[in-house]
């Protein structure tokens, strides 16, 4: 739950610091206006400094979003690739079935298992060495079986099945460890608090200020910040990913 208070305290951050920053622009304009008068607009840097926040809120959620689709994905690849190896089992001498299939029905049981244990990092590590030593045994007991005269037929289609089935781990592990650096974040929130900063100083103007507006631009900006941060970590938050593992447990089920 480490990333999911973070973001949820971030956000909580992000809303109290809008109104801050908001209330601080209004007064310091006020200020300087019963000092010195109406001075220039400063529309275009305003106009800039938004313009660059929502940019920035829109690529990031963007972003975010495109990864959770790519882990999601990679959870269907992962099960094709696993299912579609264990029927290619069948090809091998019937002898050397039994102990390839019971080794399939752990490693599928560690898969599945690794990504339960998040955010426990310790314990996903000796899980994923706990797969990568199946994967071996694995393969090592799949190529002696395809190298005898009874398992030849398997060799072409049985070993490149076992090649992917194997090679997805790395790629969905890259996924999940595949985030944005951390100052594009720290940059986001800085400008939504440079863009309350200066709200907050263009409504100095109104003499009667409607605080629902307020309020409900910081709640917008901290909903938003929530959320990109949210779909970084699906397996921790409330935008969550843990749904779609169901295949690979439907999978696990069909070995049985």
């Amino acid at each position: 739950m480490g990333h999911a208070v973070f973001s949820l305290g971030l956000a909580l951050g992000v809303f109290a610091g809008s109104l801050g920053c908001w209330e601080v622009g209004r007064r310091l304009a006020a200020r300087r206006r019963a000092a010195d008068g109406d001075g220039p607009g400063m529309g275009a840097v305003e106009g800039a400094v938004f313009g660059l926040m929502g940019l920035l809120l829109a690529f990031s959620f963007s972003g975010a979003m495109s990864r959770w689709d790519t882990r999601r994905e990679l959870i269907v690849e992962e099960t094709n690739d696993i299912g579609t190896a264990w029927l290619r089992l069948e090809l091998l001498p019937a002898a050397a079935q039994p102990e390839l299939r019971e080794l399939f029905r752990r490693y599928l049981d560690s898969r599945i298992a690794t990504y339960r244990l998040v955010p426990d990092v310790q314990a996903i590590q000796a899980e994923l060495a706990r797969s990568a030593a199946l994967q071996q045994e694995i393969w090592t007991k799949s190529v002696a079986a395809c190298t005898t005269p009874e398992g030849e037929r398997a060799r072409v289609l049985l070993l490149p099945a076992l090649n992917a089935m194997i090679d997805i781990t790395t790629t969905r592990t890259v996924a999940a460890m595949t985030h944005p650096p951390v100052v594009i974040n720290a940059i986001l929130v800085l400008l939504v608090l440079v863009s309350s900063l200066m709200a907050g100083s263009a409504m100095s103007r109104v003499h009667a200020v409607g605080w629902a507006h307020v309020i409900c631009f910081a709640l917008a900006m901290s909903v938003a910040v929530y959320l990109i941060l949210d779909l970084e970590y699906p397996r921790q938050g409330l935008i969550r990913i843990d749904a779609h593992d169901q295949i690979l447990i439907d999978l696990r089920a069909t070995m049985n």
